[in-house]
């Protein structure tokens, strides 16, 4: 017997879940999970609610409730959901509960104390108006690796790196909307470079982790490692254990994992017996596979490895990570600011658990990005569950009743046709058994279906509707057979649907219990208990009602974005500061490495400079050389991509175009606008 102790990724509580995070990494993790305990293998699968970081403390100022208010609202909607869709933990937590921070503290001392934590002074953005410094996320600007708008101050959602704040391009406050100042503060940092050696030593060691994962880790270590701070000015998290360090918190990235142990301990005390954590992480026999999304992959192969190295307690380390890549909605990115994602409180209002089960199986994201879309959804439900699983326990069990009173015993001998069906699907058995050991949830989806389409395949290719009247015995066997496959299909399956196929086994009388070692089982006899149909199809009026809100909630949303926000006001004073003049463009090239921006020289009245200007996606460098343009020529020099910019252009934006502007008539250059 193995012991698997399995997570999946701890989710922000400043909202509910959707079908990403479920397809990221809650589903495969229940599926795991599930065919685990099939074997007979001891696991424990603990997960939670991530309840400190900017995201909380920002929805919470946003409704002006308190950040626990937040996440409490949040943990409560996540186990309902969770609870819809059948995804069973043995414990869902959250980071806010009272022994989390203990445990959190107690990390951050045994680094300390190792020697791999150092203090530091350092420059922060700082939030004039608002008087507060701005941690991560409440800073935005364009990512200084690939010139995506919207960048955070800790991660770039678009090419997944991982960003020091102050090297944001155009970083704009969150709070006000307003250019953050720099001042200067303290932190605490992990010395990451201080573990690349030994980081390097374990990871030689998962050659079987999936190559989108280990490629992932490879190139963050052939990057070189750098230092990462890991507190925060904030007053929502777990508070630094020294003294005089009032307002600074753990960064959520550092705590944030620390919240399975504090789950599974939280586990053990609902079982009275508070040491039974202690049996799955101080046992180097228990393998630890944490499910997550390809955005979480350095935290919990990096940074994480690294900070259970050095505890004083000899924790395990991560066995295995099998990351998820990224689900889009009907071919476009999801996006829960715009709201365009499909939240799994509003599916389950309209919708079986087990519907979504199977199709986010079937369609998992495992090595690229996958797509979700109600048509599909549609298709897959009617095709696959309906039409043939559906339909091939219907039409068995219907004719069992029928014709034989709900009781089918095994022939004494099986026709040719009948061994040969029979060993291949105990062939597919097999390789479905080796698809959930290796994550891989499509195949195996795909596979258990085809073993239906083989019962049913069987069951015209020996046609008991003619053999009833002819040769009842071989009829017999016909239904025999299928539900003998059925039975197996109520096993194999049972990982992805399990309520449907716990329905399925009962329906068909078996008395063995569901469970892996069982398929070889010979069943004599089978009793059919009740006929009920499995699946229901999905009717097209649904699926366009489904399409429509998708629709209204963008034009919800674009109305609202044309909305226009306006700053705040200022005195002429501060508006007789700017300089702004005509400058004439004399020379224009791309800047290396980026798509957006151009390297600009501009002549301001016989003085020239270098300006950096991000119009590159809308203007050809050889069609602005000549062009007469406003700039504001005051703004204090700033490098981009190592390039001292000058000045700033003119441009209007619309519909994410941007268009210079230019005078009506000719203007000699360095004429002052007023």
């Amino acid at each position: 017997m193995e012991k698997y102790l399995v997570t999946s990724a701890l989710t922000y509580a400043n909202g509910k879940l959707h079908i990403g995070h479920i397809a990221g990494s809650y589903l495969n993790a229940d599926i795991f999970v599930r065919y685990q305990k099939l074997l007979g293998n001891d696991v424990l699968y603990v997960g939670g609610s991530d309840d400190y970081g900017t995201p909380i403390s920002l929805k919470a100022e946003e409704e002006n409730v308190s950040p626990q208010e937040i996440v409490d609202k949040f943990n409560k909607s996540m186990r309902a959901d969770l609870k819809g869709l059948n995804i069973q933990l043995d414990n869902f937590s959250g980071t806010s509960h009272q022994n989390h921070i203990k445990d959190s503290q107690d990390f951050f001392t045994d680094l300390l104390d190792a020697g791999y934590i150092i203090k530091k002074k350092l420059k922060q953005f700082y939030d004039n108006k608002q008087k507060r410094f701005l941690s991560d996320r409440y800073v935005e600007g364009i990512c200084p690796f690939c010139n995506a708008e919207g960048a955070r101050g800790d991660q770039c959602d678009n090419c997944g790196k991982l960003i020091n704040a102050m090297e944001l391009i155009n970083p704009i406050s969150k709070l006000s909307g307003e250019i953050p100042i720099i001042k200067e503060t303290t932190h605490w940092y992990l010395e990451l470079p201080k573990f690349e050696a030994e980081l390097r030593e374990w990871l030689n060691s998962k050659t079987y982790w999936k190559d989108n994962v280990r490629n992932f880790v490879l190139g963050w270590l052939n990057e070189g490692l750098k230092e990462r701070g890991i507190t925060r000015d904030l007053n929502w998290g777990v508070p630094i254990p020294l003294e005089n360090t009032e307002g600074k918190v753990l960064y959520v990235w550092f705590d944030a994992p620390i919240g399975y142990i504090t789950s599974t301990k939280e586990w053990a005390e609902k079982l009275g017996k508070p040491e039974r954590w202690k049996d799955y992480w101080l046992d180097k026999d228990t393998k630890m596979i944490h499910f997550l999304g390809k955005d979480n992959i350095p935290f919990h192969t990096i940074i994480w490895p690294a900070m259970l190295l050095k505890q004083k307690v000899n924790y395990i380390l991560p066995h295995d990570v099998p990351a998820n890549e990224y689900l889009n909605l009907e071919g476009k990115k999801m996006s829960t600011s715009r709201n365009w994602t499909v939240w799994v409180e509003d599916y389950l209002r309209y919708f079986d658990g087990e519907y979504l089960r199977y199709v986010l199986a079937v369609n998992a994201p495992e090595t690229k990005d996958s797509d979700f879309s109600w048509e599909d959804f549609r298709i897959r439900i009617n095709s696959e569950l309906n039409n043939v699983l559906g339909n091939l326990a219907n039409r068995t069990c219907v004719f069992s009743n029928k014709y034989f009173d709900g009781k089918i015993k095994r022939p004494t001998e099986l026709s040719g046709l009948s061994v040969k069906t029979l060993k291949t699907v105990h062939e597919l058995v097999e390789d479905i058994g080796r698809s959930y050991s290796n994550y891989q949830v499509r195949k195996a989806t795909k596979q258990f279906m085809d073993i239906a389409r083989i019962g049913n395949k069987y069951f015209d290719e020996t046609q008991p509707w003619k053999e009833i009247s002819t040769n009842k015995e071989k009829a017999s066997e016909t239904l025999y057979v299928c539900l003998d496959i059925l039975r197996i299909l109520s096993i194999v399956a049972s990982p992805i649907i399990p309520i449907s196929m716990k329905t399925l086994h009962d329906m068909i009388g078996v008395e063995d219990k569901i469970n892996w070692d069982n398929i070889k089982n010979e069943t004599f006899a089978f009793f059919i208990n009740y006929v009920k149909r499995l699946f229901r199809k999905i009717d097209e009026k649904e699926i366009k009602e489904q399409i429509e809100i998708l629709k209204k909630t963008q034009e919800r949303n674009m109305k609202e974005e044309k909305i226009v926000e306006h700053k705040s006001q200022i005195d002429y004073d501060d508006f007789s500061k700017l300089e702004f003049r005509i400058v004439k463009i004399l020379e224009a090239q791309r800047v290396k490495k980026s798509n957006k921006l151009l390297h600009l020289k501009v002549n301001i009245g016989g003085e020239e400079r270098t300006v950096i200007a991000g119009i590159g996606k809308d203007y050809k460098p050889e069609d602005i050389i000549g062009r007469k343009v406003p700039m504001l020529i005051n703004l204090k020099p700033r490098s981009v991509m190592g390039i001292e910019s000058q000045a700033m252009i003119l441009a209007a934006e619309d519909e994410g175009k941007l268009s210079i502007l230019y005078p009506d008539r000719d203007v000699k250059e360095g004429s002052e606008i007023s």
